[in-house]
Formats: C-alpha cells, structure tokens, sequence
C-alpha cells in the first residue's frame, strides 16, 4: 500500500503538506458525509499517522512498512489494536502518536460542521459590586442606576484589537495553521503536543494595524452604567445577576456577567428579621389599664391595636402580614412588636386612693 499515493503527495512533502493533504481528504471522504467512503477513509487515516510520524515515516520509506512494538502487523487487519477499526493502532513506545490521534480526532469532527480552530479569544471576567438600599426601597421594590468602573469594548476597533480594512498576513510562528507543534524528550520516549499559536490565538493571521488605543486586546478602561431592578422582598447580600455587564472580553470576546449585591441599610425604627420586621413600643401602663387602642408605625403606614384580654406584657405582641414582602412569592411576613411598659412618675394621695378603689373593684 503506497501512503504516498493515498494521499496524493510526493515522497518529499512537508509535515504541513501531508497535514493539509490529510484533512482535505479526510474531510471529502467522512463516512458521516454524504458521498463519504468509509473504507477510502480508514485508508487515509493509516497512511497519515504513519507518515505524520517521524519514526514510522523513516520506517515505511527503509522498509515499506511500519513494525509495531510487539513484533505483529502495525496497521488493520485483526491485531490492530483499539482503534484497528479505523486502520490504525496506538504505539505506547510513541508518545508522539498523541498529536496524531489528536488530528484525525479533528478531521472526524469536522466532518460533522464542528470548527477546527482553537482560538484563545478570552471571555471577559466577571465582576461583582455592592449597591446600598433603604428598607423601604427592599420593601417597595425600586430602580436603581449604578456606575462603575470596568475594562470596556475598544471604540475605536469595535473590540477587534485591530483595523480589518487594513487587511492581515499569515502568522510567521505557525505558518497560518494556528497552532504549534512542542516536542519534548522524556524517560519514556518522545512526546509531542499541539497547542494553540500565542502569536496569532489561533486565528493563523496577523493583523497589519493593531489598534492603538487598546494595543491589540480589544478593550480599554472605561466607565459604565446599568439600571438594576430591585425586586420587593430582597435580602441583604442577596446578589442580581445582569448578563453580559461585566468585562468586556480579549478581541471580540464574549463579555463577562456583573453582579450586584444588595446591601440594605439600617433602619432607624424597624429591625428585620428575615421576612419579620420588629419593632419596639414604648406604651403607658395606665393605656393597657383603660383599654386604649395603641397606634403601631408598619412600614408601609400607621396600625391602631388593641392589647387582647389577658395578654402576657413579657411577650412579644405578633401582627400577621406587616412585615416585608415574601421574595418571589406572595404574601408578607409578620410584624413583631416588643412591648416596653412605662410605669407611671410618683403618684399623690389623691391617684393612690383611684388605684387602690380600682384594685377593690378588680
């Protein structure tokens, strides 16, 4: 079997030649395609990862053929090993047979729509910060406009990092391909690993003329503003997700996510207590004796009570669905009102006499 002719090049054809030859075929030949040949494509995957490795390539150009560590038939047929089904096996003597795999991984991808380039383009990081509420504006609900400080898409290239009518030129690292090869010896063998191009992030193209005013990353330091929706009923600390508000990303990247945490401040008169709100009364002992309604602020108003008969004054007095809303939910938690007595100031002769007739009475 000539690899050679398989894939249609000559005998002294570059890696990137075999390479380009490779995915060409790889991808017309797909067995997932339409009009794709799986037997045309097993014999194409064979005769790439033994000429795209150096030591088989020597091999099969001494030989003819290629010898597999245990001495059997290196590639198809039975023995083959796991991936004989595909006309080719995994040498463990060859680490380096890892970025092969990794290409025919990619050609069986593509054949399928999925994209080959492996850019680097970073997503922007997200950011969080605190805004300050009152305790009416948790309870009400508000609008709330917040400025801040971020790393913004580039104006002047559109976050690009570059200015695309000047056109582009092939990456001088990587030959246009995007990617790199880094070989490194180690105590069990060769071993080889595709990364992305740094010089170019995967894109095989150099930009003639970068953006100045962001050197190239596609976003600069800059001031932003969002409006946030306050829900009624949120929490202290509770966090507001806006997509897509944080920091812009590298290039056109997508930007990261803002988040926002609540921050509720003290209340000069109510305490809240999860969806409680407490509240302490100060209240006259001769009001509780003569039946007064008792006037209590709510949050949202004013409330006249009554103390019930027989009513516990060491405990708290508990008002049903005058507290804060319920996030997300219908209904309100409850007011709590700790009563504080006020005992009245030294009484005379005549109001001693009133009280010791009342206690008689009672």
């Amino acid at each position: 079997m000539d690899y050679y002719k398989i894939l249609g090049i000559n005998k002294g054809a570059s890696e990137d030649e075999i390479k380009k030859a490779f995915r060409k075929l790889a991808h017309k030949y797909h067995p997932d395609k339409k009009g794709g040949d799986e037997k045309k494509f097993k014999e194409i995957s064979e005769a790439y990862s033994v000429l795209s490795d150096k030591k088989k390539k020597e091999q099969y150009d001494k030989y003819g053929r290629v010898f597999s560590a245990g001495g059997g038939p290196a590639y198809g047929g039975e023995g083959a090993g796991p991936f004989g089904g595909f006309g080719f096996e995994f040498d463990p003597s060859s680490f380096s047979e890892f970025s092969d795999l990794g290409d025919i991984f990619d050609a069986f991808f593509e054949g399928l729509g999925v994209r080959q380039k492996r850019r680097t383009y970073y997503r922007g990081a997200d950011l969080e910060i605190n805004s300050e509420i009152s305790l009416e504006e948790a309870f009400y609900g508000a609008e709330k406009e917040i400025k801040y400080s971020a790393k913004i898409k580039c104006g002047k290239c559109q976050g690009n990092g570059y200015d695309a009518a000047a056109g582009f030129e092939k990456c001088h690292i990587c030959g246009g391909q995007g990617e790199i090869k880094e070989s490194r010896k180690s105590f069990f063998g060769d071993f080889a690993q595709v990364k992305t191009c740094q010089q170019c992030f995967g894109s095989g193209q150099i930009p003639k003329s970068v953006c100045q005013d962001c050197r190239g990353v596609g976003k600069i330091t800059g001031d932003r503003k969002v409006k946030v929706e306050i829900h009624p009923g949120v929490s202290s600390d509770q966090l507001v997700k806006i997509k897509g508000m944080g920091e812009a990303g590298e290039r056109g990247a997508e930007a990261g996510d803002l988040y926002v945490r609540i921050k509720i401040k003290p209340h000069k008169i109510f305490e809240r207590i999860g969806n409680d709100l407490l509240i302490r009364k100060e209240i006259s002992l001769i009001d509780i004796l003569l039946e007064k309604n008792i006037e209590i602020p709510t949050i949202s108003g004013k409330l006249k009570i009554e103390i019930p008969e027989n009513f516990n004054l060491r405990e708290n007095l508990r008002i049903s669905g005058e507290g804060m809303p319920i996030f997300g939910n219908f209904g309100r938690g409850n007011l709590i009102v700790e009563l504080k007595i006020k005992t009245p100031k030294k009484l005379n002769s005549k109001a001693k006499k009133i009280l010791e007739d009342l206690e008689k009475e009672m």
